[in-house]
């Protein structure tokens, strides 16, 4: 039984880590550095969370696009442009920024820690 176990410890921290390690070909920023970056028109800012999350704050410029409609809504962001990924702790943006990355989108950031680390 304790095999079993080892095994099954083994793979969970496998996923974990997996979730933890940062999508490859993606940037990574801190908030901090987002905010020199704000300015820049040219560049596509999505916040990966809920609208309910959204509309209690977001940051100014930041189009919501729920991590759960991006697939279906993807089609309005252009893959020619860099797309910056916000959510509130960085876990739904890597998520996001995978979903990107599978999709074509070759110019990604997220932002790590999210809005957590923005106040």
């Amino acid at each position: 039984m304790t095999i079993v176990n080892g095994v099954i410890i083994a793979l969970l921290i496998i996923l974990l880590v997996r979730k933890l390690i940062p999508v490859k070909g993606v940037r990574q920023m801190t908030p901090a550095q987002l905010q020199n970056e704000l300015k820049d028109k040219n560049k596509q800012y999505i916040d990966v969370r809920t609208p309910a999350e959204f509309k209690r704050f977001h940051v100014p410029g930041f189009v919501n696009m729920p991590l759960h409609q991006l697939t279906q809504k993807m089609s309005q962001l252009s893959k020619d442009q860099e797309v910056v990924i916000i959510c509130q702790s960085g876990m739904r943006s890597s998520k996001a920024s995978k979903i990107l990355k599978k999709e074509g989108f070759k110019n990604i950031t997220n932002i790590r820690g999210g809005l957590s680390a923005w106040r």
